[in-house]
């Protein structure tokens, strides 16, 4: 079985933020997959259902924390103790600054960068959980940090966001197999954005 949280925080007034792309890029997996509807369980809006695969259907539970981005670990680690399953089972969708916007990379362990949302899911189940890190860029300041990730995209950034959303749903059953450099090869393939600083794209140089 395979656990796929995203991150984000609760309620409208944040729904179109930076930080809640993790939130977006699950609600789009769980719609191109037929998920079921949403219910309350593990502190999250959780949806089941089954990604085909060539090697037959793979069991899939989509989380989506409704304990705010920074405490995310506390839904995400219940869900994992409950269903008994390893690190290596689950993979968290969440927003990259140090990745330009658009750019797509899974990774396995390593440490948090400053993201709270990670820390606190890496605090509750260890390190070694799959990251897939979606490329949302940076302010270029570390005191704008804060104000970037939330606030909302604006309407001319969708035009990447969505199309990589699309792509990490449609490329998914390489995911479910576990041949995470081939999903992120496929999603980059689908949805291709220019690789750039994003510090330096932020200032002008």
């Amino acid at each position: 079985m395979l656990l796929i949280a995203g991150l984000g925080n609760p309620g409208q007034g944040y729904a179109k933020n930076r930080h809640n792309i993790g939130f977006m890029a699950v609600d789009e997996i769980a719609r191109r997959w037929g998920f079921s509807p949403a219910r309350s369980r593990f502190q999250s809006l959780a949806q089941e259902g089954a990604i085909e695969t060539p090697e037959g259907p793979v069991r899939a539970l989509i989380l989506k924390p409704q304990t705010y981005y920074n405490e995310s670990g506390r839904a995400v680690g219940e869900a994992l103790k409950f269903f008994k399953l390893k690190p290596a089972d689950l993979v968290v969708f969440y927003d990259e600054i140090d990745l330009a916007p658009g750019r797509f990379r899974m990774k396995t362990g390593g440490g948090a960068a400053g993201n709270n949302g990670i820390r606190s899911v890496a605090a509750q189940v260890g390190p070694d959980f799959r990251r897939a890190r979606l490329g949302t860029g940076h302010p270029g300041q570390k005191e704008l940090v804060h104000g970037h990730v939330l606030s909302d995209f604006h309407k001319v950034e969708m035009k990447w966001v969505e199309p990589l959303l699309q792509a990490c749903a449609d490329a998914l059953p390489l995911l479910a197999l576990g041949e995470d450099e081939k999903y992120q090869a496929e999603v980059m393939r689908l949805a291709p954005a220019e690789k750039v600083d994003p510090r330096k794209a932020a200032r002008g140089d």
